[in-house]
């Protein structure tokens, strides 16, 4: 198996326990509440961002199987990155309005956009 589907299926798995916070924010959302959690939705977003991601990467590790190294570390930065960013929000929605959170989501977004890219093309 190569290490882009491994991964893959570590972000596929790790959206699919994700979905547990969501479902305590639906049964008992005063529990979220007392961890700090503000934002319940935040928590929805990391878990289907994680699958999606998860999915990207398995296919495109089955799909191109030989993709030289800068191009398959670019797509985990950035399908790593993207569902990471749901959760400082999750607690405060603030942080999306500073120069570092910005920063580091358009390298995330910029990651997943060229390596995908490449990937295409490779």
């Amino acid at each position: 198996m190569s290490t882009l589907v491994r991964i893959g299926l570590l972000e596929l798995a790790f959206g699919a326990l994700m979905g547990w916070p969501v479902a305590a924010g639906v049964a008992a959302p005063q529990l979220l509440q007392r961890l700090g959690v503000r934002s319940p939705r935040r928590l929805l977003q990391t878990h289907l961002d994680f699958v999606i991601m998860g999915v990207i990467l398995i296919a495109v590790g089955l799909a191109v199987p030989d993709l030289p190294t800068w191009i398959a570390a670019t797509i985990v930065v950035g399908t790593l990155l993207n569902p990471l960013l749901f959760l400082p929000l999750a607690f405060r929605e603030q942080w999306a309005d500073t120069v570092v959170y910005r920063s580091v989501s358009v390298g995330s977004f910029l990651a997943t956009s060229v390596g995908l890219t490449a990937a295409a093309f490779s």
